[in-house]
């Protein structure tokens, strides 16, 4: 997840009429601000949206704003395994005993989501859909009374995020920008009003890079018209010029992920960890 200057965000605000984004107490370079927790609905049973990854600062913060709302956790429904989205489950199990937590692919005592799930509590209406990329398991939530999706990692509200399959993680994308109009509210940084450009805007910043990666891969070596080859990290230098370099690291990653899908498609080819056109 890369970001430059990070807007400043509160640790408890609330977005909307049926909706509560609550800080994870977790900030870092892959986290942004902290994990986004969000507590959906407008009466006394809530849903929950992932839970941090178990900082007492998060259980303390989420207390208080049930407490002032009058408030219980029913479900938990938790975007993807990452441990900065589950570590909090243990919290919340102690403040709402009687909450259920729903996961895709779930672990004991948890239940799963099916693509198309509905959750519903008073002011809020939740249809879960499989969105996989950025974890084999990443599932984003319609907001139905908004037209919103909730994104979790697959889009975040500054920087680009990261992803386990490019091709699978394109697919989900293209699936999420067809079915909503309205927010965003992603799993890290802040809103966004205008959720489906945003996700278009992901889709043509992974071809763009792709265009990047090629244009150097034509690059012949110096002096010679001969195509030398690449490692990834040596097209991270070139390509993420612009990124501080302690984030070249999981940058090589997606460099990784673009040249597997090329070699799918024939159009790149490997010597050890070396490629070329």
């Amino acid at each position: 997840m890369m970001a430059t200057q990070l807007l400043r965000l509160n640790e408890v605000e609330r977005l909307s009429p049926c909706c509560i984004r609550v800080l994870g107490g977790n900030p870092g370079k892959f986290t942004l601000q902290g994990t986004n927790t969000y507590l959906v609905g407008t009466g006394h049973g809530r849903l929950l949206i992932d839970t941090g990854e178990g900082r007492p600062g998060w259980k303390a913060a989420m207390q208080k704003v049930l407490q002032d709302e009058n408030a219980t956790v029913e479900k938990v429904l938790i975007t993807h395994w990452h441990l900065d989205h589950t570590q909090g489950i243990p919290d919340i199990a102690s403040l709402c005993p009687g909450a259920t937590v729903f996961k895709r692919d779930p672990t004991h005592n948890q239940n799963g989501i099916s693509d198309g799930q509905e959750f519903a509590v008073e002011g809020a209406t939740l249809t879960a859909v499989y969105t996989p990329g950025h974890t084999t398991d990443h599932t984003v939530f319609l907001l139905r009374e908004e037209d919103a999706m909730f994104t979790g990692d697959n889009v975040l509200g500054q920087g680009t995020g990261v992803f386990e399959n490019l091709e699978v993680y394109l697919a989900s994308l293209e699936k999420m920008k067809t079915l909503f109009t309205g927010r965003a509210y992603p799993g890290h940084g802040p809103v966004i009003e205008d959720g489906p450009e945003r996700v278009s805007g992901y889709i043509s910043h992974r071809k763009q890079r792709e265009e990047q990666l090629l244009q150097t891969l034509r690059s012949p070596k110096p002096g010679t018209s001969e195509m030398r080859s690449w490692t990834p990290m040596e097209l991270v230098e070139v390509i993420y010029q612009d990124v501080p370099k302690e984030l070249h690291i999981p940058a090589s990653g997606g460099v990784i992920q673009i040249l597997e899908k090329l070699e799918k498609e024939q159009r790149v080819r490997r010597d050890s960890n070396r490629w070329k056109l």
